[in-house]
């Protein structure tokens, strides 16, 4: 069965390079609908920006598997006398890493580039010896002389910051860029829908195929698109950490590592009865499994969705991410065939009306 062809590289390729933060998901939601036209039978669009696909509409029962086409960014803050940009985030972004990186302001006008600016090394001495990024004091320079030239640019406080690095392959084995939280995740499901169209495959019941916005400000999307469709399962793909990288610790943040397999996770959020079928169709089918724990809640949209509709059966399933909210983060190969695999596999386990009540 073919997983990753040539077509479906070049949308991830496009997919990745394209800025969707959050809030302004637009451009990329419009990417992801028009690849997955072909394989759905209609299609959705809520008032913040969620899409989902449907296949076999009409059913009562219904399934969701899901994934969010948010990135992460910072917005336009406070604009100085002198022509700098101050910032504040848009999401979880790390200010360790802005300093040197450059950037796209997006305005109406169009983008203006800038970059992160920060004091050479030579000049940091004396109270300055111990400089280090922060959220305050890290700025953006556009090469402006003043405060009205950046203004004359079309920059105004709230406009949305995103960084420019794209997408490339690393040694023929690992996925790079940033956003690959979770457009990655965006993609596997959109895998998912065309397999399922090119093998045939004829589901006993509606399956929404759904990208939800504004996970990075807290499940936002999620929230008001599980209401809306009111799901009777849900399987949500996001990211997780490959700790297995030096300064991370397996044993506080959970022993998972790139190249093994996607990763499933017990939470209280997570339905025993699918998190089960999900590892026996793995083990079924011989698709590599990882496993860890979440203390409370698993931080993804899989809590909107089991807490949403008097309580919907919902599972997650993890691809593991190496330097996770950076510009470099890094996805093997193999594990994302893995995710888009079991998917796959998993729908075809579910039954129309399928019970998951535990006794």
């Amino acid at each position: 069965m073919s997983i990753i062809n040539k077509k479906s590289e070049s949308f991830l390729r496009a997919y990745l390079n394209n800025a969707s933060p959050t809030g302004f998901e637009a451009p990329g939601q419009q990417l992801w609908l028009e690849y997955i036209k072909p394989y759905i039978a209609e299609w959705h669009l809520d008032n913040y920006g969620t899409v989902y696909g449907v296949i076999n509409p009409g059913q009562e029962f219904k399934v969701v598997i899901e994934g969010h086409a948010d990135e992460i960014s910072w917005f336009v803050h406070y604009i100085t006398e002198d022509g700098f940009i101050n910032v504040i985030r848009n999401g979880g972004s790390d200010h360790m890493i802005a300093p040197s990186k450059r950037v796209n302001i997006h305005t109406k006008q169009g983008l203006v580039r800038g970059v992160f600016g920060w004091p050479a090394i030579h000049t940091r001495h004396g109270e300055n010896a111990k400089l280090a990024p922060k959220t305050d004091n890290i700025f953006i320079d556009v090469g402006a002389a003043s405060k009205e030239e950046v203004l004359g640019m079309g920059i105004h406080v709230g406009c949305v910051i995103t960084y420019d690095d794209e997408m490339e392959v690393l040694n023929d084995r690992y996925y790079v860029g940033r956003a690959l939280d979770n457009r990655m995740g965006g993609f596997c499901i959109a895998e998912v829908a065309r397999l399922l169209h090119e093998n045939k495959v004829a589901l006993p019941y509606s399956l929404y195929i759904v990208n939800s916005v504004q996970e990075e400000v807290g499940l936002r999307g999620a929230e008001m698109i599980t209401q809306a469709i009111k799901p009777n399962v849900a399987i949500v793909t996001d990211v997780t950490h490959d700790t297995h990288t030096p300064l991370v610790s397996p044993k506080l943040h959970g022993d998972v590592k790139s190249g093994k397999g996607p990763s499933v996770t017990y939470a209280p959020a997570v339905h025993n009865k699918l998190l089960n079928l999900i590892i026996d169709t793995a083990e079924a089918k011989e698709i590599p499994l990882q496993r860890e724990a979440s203390s409370r809640r698993t931080g993804t949209d899989t809590d909107a969705f089991a807490y949403s509709n008097g309580g919907v059966p919902s599972a997650l399933i993890s691809l593991p991410l190496r330097y996770m909210h950076t510009t470099v983060e890094m996805a093997h190969k193999e594990d994302v065939e893995a995710v888009i695999r079991l998917i796959y596999e998993v729908l075809q386990k579910i039954e129309d009306g399928h019970n998951f009540k535990y006794f």
